[in-house]
Order: C-alpha cells, then sequence, then structure tokens
C-alpha cells in the first residue's frame, strides 16, 4: 500500500464488524492489538494517534444479514454505479445508505463467493489523519491502521474481474509457486497506480485460509500478541515467522469465528 491512509479509488482507511458476545469481543481485541512497549493500538481500538480505523459494534436483530466477517471500507468514485457493476456480476447488496434526496453515500456488498465489503466515496482530504513527512517511512506506518487486505478464493482470476469492475481496481500479476507448480495471483492496484488489495487463489502459502477479507493489521509484539489470542478464546489459524526465527505474519480467529492477519509492526 502507499500509505496508512490515502485518499484514492480503491484505497482502504477503515473496516468494521458487528458481532455477538460484544464485550468478550471488546476484550479481546484490546488485549491482542495493544501489545509492545508503545502499542499502535490504545485499548478502546481506536489507533495510537486517536483515529477510528477499526469499529467493533454489537450485533442487532436490525441487521440480520450482515456476516460474522470483517468488512474493509473500500473507496469508489461512484457507490451507484458500483452497486449496480456488482448486482450485474452476481454479486448481492446487504445494506444501502442514501441521503433525502436518493442520492447514494455508502453500501455493503457480498461478492460471488459471499465474502462482504463496504464501498464509499473518496475520502475528502480534510477528514484524513496527520501524518509525520513521508507517509511510507517507518515512522508514518508506525500506527494503528490497516497495513494490507488479501482475499483468498479457489479461483481468484474470476473474483479478480469481479472486483476490477466494481472499484476499478486495476491489476498487477503476482508470481507463485506451489511445490514445482506457477501460478498466478494478483495485487490490485488504486488509481494511483499502488497496490491496494491481494487476491489469492487457494493453494500454495494460502491453502487453508478462509474466503473473506482478511484485514491486516499491525502490531507492537507479535509473539505477545498471539498468546493473548489463544489466552483469550481465539485461535491462531496459520503463523509464518521470518529468517530471524520471529514471527512476522499470522492469520487468526476471533472467539466467535471472525478472522482477521496480525503483522509485525
Amino acid at each position: 500500500m502507499s500509505g496508512p491512509f490515502a485518499q484514492r479509488v480503491g484505497g482502504i482507511l477503515s473496516a468494521d464488524i458487528a458481532v455477538p458476545e460484544h464485550e468478550r469481543e471488546v476484550r479481546f481485541y484490546s488485549r491482542v492489538l495493544s501489545t509492545g512497549e508503545n502499542p499502535l493500538w490504545r485499548e478502546d481500538l481506536m489507533n495510537n494517534r486517536g483515529m477510528p480505523i477499526i469499529g467493533l459494534g454489537a450485533r442487532s436483530p436490525e441487521y440480520p444479514d450482515l456476516p460474522l466477517q470483517w468488512m474493509p471500507h473500500i473507496q469508489v468514485a461512484d457507490v451507484a454505479a458500483s452497486v449496480e457493476r456488482a448486482l450485474a456480476l452476481s454479486g448481492s447488496e446487504l445494506m444501502h445508505g442514501k441521503d433525502d434526496d436518493g442520492k447514494s453515500q455508502w453500501a455493503v456488498l457480498l461478492d460471488p463467493n459471499g465474502a462482504a465489503f463496504g464501498i464509499i466515496p473518496v475520502v475528502a482530504a480534510e477528514a484524513l489523519p496527520p501524518t509525520d513527512g513521508d507517509a511510507t517511512s517507518d515512522s508514518a506506518t508506525r500506527v494503528g491502521c490497516i497495513l494490507w487486505l488479501d482475499l483468498t478464493v479457489p479461483d481468484a482470476s474470476a473474483t479478480r474481474d469481479f472486483y476490477r469492475q466494481v472499484v476499478d481496481w486495476s491489476v498487477q500479476d503476482v508470481e507463485m509457486k506451489d511445490g514445482s507448480e506457477r501460478y498466478v495471483d494478483y495485487n490490485m492496484l488504486g488509481d494511483d497506480g499502488n497496490p491496494a488489495a491481494g487476491i489469492c487463489h487457494a493453494r500454495g502459502v494460502n491453502l487453508g485460509l478462509p474466503p473473506v477479507w482478511m484485514i491486516y493489521l499491525p502490531v507492537g509484539d507479535l509473539a505477545e500478541s498471539l498468546r493473548r489470542v489463544e489466552e483469550e478464546g481465539g485461535k491462531v489459524i496459520k503463523a509464518a515467522r521470518g529468517k530471524d526465527g520471529e514471527y512476522a505474519y499470522a492469520a487468526v480467529q476471533d472467539p466467535v469465528g471472525a478472522c482477521l492477519a496480525l503483522v509485525a509492526g
């Protein structure tokens, strides 16, 4: 991604979820995310600059169709047009917010795989949080933010084409290897040409991951965060270590079954 906060078509700034057992879930995420000497997340789930990047709401009968998935909010040029294209491509609409004049403001959609995502207009520059210097520097990325986003599905090529049309992402091939076989996954690029998300085949290093959008959240001490995942009733689905032997990435499941990825911040 081009930086932790970007104003662009195809950019992701935030994500939310509505969960049962809300108090337990708040405790889980508060403990898991706020590790390290200088935590990147506060215990109220705001980031360490006080910005609301992720939202954890209580599940209610008012919205029974919302899936138990973290739903990224993807910026698009025209919400109504994106909804129309999604429906034409076998997606479905769960919610659609409109103003008093009937103009689309936001929507929550499902892709043909059942992965949920939200679409919103491109965020105004004044609504973005301040960054210190170069947005790609270590100091700027050492904040609580969504560092990456990817989706693992059996037919990544068809899913690539769905999002290319709905979100207006462009595509960059990523060479992959599964044993002796080579194949291609995809980086989805925003309108500034920078990667915004990945769409992956359910094979190789991604085998066994659920077909939902996985948000990648950085934490200050990944090993401690993974210990707390299990201590608080969650589960580590898959973990990878770097060349130094330290944890670098893990896909985890929270106590009610929602999945996300944690990375070393």
